[in-house]
């Protein structure tokens, strides 16, 4: 059983917590950046308590996903605040801190305090968190650590109904929290031989709460299964494999030296491979290690062990290894990953103890730690505002359609059709497979009364994702204009039967036609 924090461990344990929260102080001053402005800033659930506890019924983003514990901490974070932004950046920056915290309280079993909090302050510090902590949207992935680290370090406790109840609010804030009952019962396998069993009843009531979850995830936001990202449409496992293995490279050198960061790694920033190549070759490789690397120290080195593997169960979904997800790969992806960095620079802090000097111990890892803190305290500016978002981006990796794609949506807000026309043209020639591309350049189009150039697009775009909400407006915009109201009407009611949240659009549109 662990045992109870000793004073000077209650305050290294703070000192974590500061850290964590203070070099994410200066997001206190940020606003609402990208979807923060549509999970957060434009949705009534997330402005107030009453609506959000009644919303547990539905789904997290339009149609799509289950987050609710999510969405009611942004509504007690409104309702506090008024709505303020740097509220809930600055409510970000403490759930990174508890997070934190629970890192270095979970190596801290095997690990020495001092080797345990410097684990504790990698994960604190590393700039690979910038995505999850300065977005308002990571918050689903800092909740979803903290119920899942909290479950474990309770059911070491033996802490049964405390256990169960994080496990539960870990899957109630992103879907990947169903991995806990897996933690807990990997964690309990490391354990030692002599350590006193957890109770069956503990196993069965994780099994009955994730299976509700699952259930309640099926009926309510499943339709997030059918989102895919565009450069795996229509491919094949193998080709699939292609572009997943490199994913795994990168996530891998993220984590070990996270210097160049991106908003986006979508084709071009990672290359859309056709063949295998040595960076799936590099990719496979990182696999077999976390695996049989896992196995191989499983008794010599248990935290790492742990760490490991939970950080393989918490990308594995998003991974692309066993099916399509709707990324490539994400930043905010790896926040619990993360956990392998940290438990890895924990054990070689222990190593280096019994050979160095404690001086030379300590000039080591602050010298480690300044450079995280740099490159973190660097990239924050990043998520300011929209702007400055996009601007870095485009700077930063200029081979992204989709920042060039962003930048024609701005473009088109402003007025200016002849730059955002480029711009689209740009994003076109980068990467021409994402028919939501398509879709939006061609109602863009539309609206210039370009039917001509839009027609190609919107063909292009339902005959890769024949439901494409975008592309089927787009249509029926063309049939309307074009007098085909048989077609118009053909459409909207496809539209109805396979996107049925669109369906009051096209009432809107009928009602606004003028009535012979």
């Amino acid at each position: 059983m662990a045992e109870p924090l000793t004073p000077v461990s209650r305050g290294l344990v703070a000192l974590v917590f500061a850290t964590a929260v203070g070099v994410y102080l200066p997001t206190a001053r940020y606003g609402f950046v990208e979807d923060d402005r549509a999970v957060v800033a434009a949705n009534p659930r997330a402005h107030s308590i009453p609506q959000a506890l009644r919303g547990f019924d539905q789904p997290y983003w339009g149609e799509e996903f289950y987050r609710p514990l999510t969405v009611l901490s942004f509504a007690v974070d409104w309702t506090v605040s008024g709505g303020r932004a740097g509220w809930l950046h600055l409510m970000n920056a403490v759930w990174h801190g508890i997070a934190s915290v629970l890192v270095a309280l979970v190596l801290a079993r095997a690990l020495s305090p001092a080797a345990a909090v410097a684990g504790g302050l990698v994960f604190a510090l590393h700039p690979v968190h910038t995505e999850a902590v300065a977005g308002l949207v990571g918050r689903a992935e800092l909740l979803a650590a903290v119920g899942m680290l909290g479950a474990v370090l309770c059911a070491r406790r033996r802490r049964w109904a405390a256990a169960v109840a994080c496990a539960a609010a870990a899957m109630l804030s992103k879907e990947h929290g169903v991995i806990t009952g897996v933690l807990i019962v990997l964690d309990r396998w490391l354990q030692r031989p002599d350590e006193p069993p957890y109770p069956r009843s503990l196993y069965v009531a994780l099994g009955i709460v994730t299976a509700v979850f699952l259930a309640a995830w099926y009926v309510i936001g499943r339709r997030a299964t059918g989102d895919v990202a565009p450069v795996f449409l229509g491919a094949e496992t193998a080709q699939r494999l292609d572009i997943a293995l490199p994913g795994v490279l990168r996530a891998a050198w993220l984590l070990a030296w996270p210097l160049n960061l991106s908003a986006d790694y979508g084709p071009r920033v990672i290359p859309a491979y056709r063949a295998f190549s040595l960076a799936a070759l590099g990719g496979a490789v990182i696999v077999v290690l976390v695996l049989a690397g896992g196995w191989r120290i499983r008794r010599t080195a248990p935290t790492l062990t742990f760490a490991a593997w939970a950080a393989a169960a918490a990308y594995l979904p998003t991974s692309n290894l066993l099916f399509p997800s709707g990324i490539v790969l994400a930043e905010r992806a790896l926040y619990v990953p993360a956990l392998l960095a940290a438990a890895a620079f924990g054990c070689a802090v222990q190593w280096a103890h019994g050979r160095w000097t404690p001086q030379r111990v300590g000039v080591v890892t602050v010298a480690v730690l300044s450079v995280l803190a740099g490159r973190t305290l660097t990239r924050l500016p990043v998520w300011r505002d929209n702007r400055t978002f996009l601007l870095t981006l485009l700077a930063d990796h200029p081979e992204s359609y989709w920042g060039h794609w962003s930048a024609a949506a701005v473009l088109a807000g402003i007025g200016d059709t002849g730059a955002a026309r480029r711009e689209y043209a740009r994003a076109d020639s980068l990467f021409d497979g994402d028919p939501h591309l398509d879709a939006a350049r061609a109602l863009f189009l539309v609206g210039l009364s370009d039917s001509a150039s839009a027609r190609p697009l919107v063909d292009r775009a339902r005959r890769r994702l024949p439901f494409e909400p975008v592309a089927l407006r787009a249509q029926f915009v063309l049939a309307l204009r074009g007098g085909d109201q048989a077609r118009a009407v053909a459409l909207a009611d496809t539209a109805r039967g396979h996107v049925p949240w669109e369906a009051a659009w096209y009432d809107a549109q009928f009602d606004a036609r003028p009535r012979r």
